[in-house]
């Protein structure tokens, strides 16, 4: 059984993830965090999503952005990302058993898990006219 040390602080931190569907940055958190009235400095900010990270408690996404984003659901599944507006949606479409087969063939790899990302333009960019950059 994972040990927990939830300070309050932390606590805020895993309730904006945990209730944010867009899968915030960590400035997009502490953005969030002053609008409800906390007043955390950046380094308490990052250093709970490091926690909670480690914890298994939300996952860090890396998409190819500069900045990483967070999310609260550990259930198997996949992301897209606008590459235009930078919009980041949740693919329940599960990777293929047969990607899985052909990238440890290739690899010589155990496969314990798999993580696509997919890339395109969102449908509110596509109805603005917007072409794949």
């Amino acid at each position: 059984m994972k040990t927990l040390n939830l300070t309050s602080q932390r606590q805020a931190v895993y309730d904006i993830v945990r209730s944010s569907h867009d899968h915030p940055t960590a400035a997009e958190v502490m953005n969030r965090l002053v609008e409800q009235g906390h007043n955390l400095a950046y380094g308490t900010v990052y250093n709970s999503l490091r926690y909670l990270s480690d914890k298994q408690m939300i996952r860090e996404l890396k998409l190819g952005e500069a900045a990483s984003r967070y999310d609260a659901r550990l259930d198997d599944h996949q992301h897209i990302l606008c590459e235009v507006c930078g919009a980041v949606d949740e693919v329940m479409t599960q990777v293929p058993q047969e990607w899985t087969e052909q990238v440890s063939g290739e690899t010589g790899y155990l496969i314990t898990h798999a993580h696509v990302v997919f890339g395109g333009v969102c449908p509110n960019c596509r109805s603005k006219g917007a072409k794949q950059p």
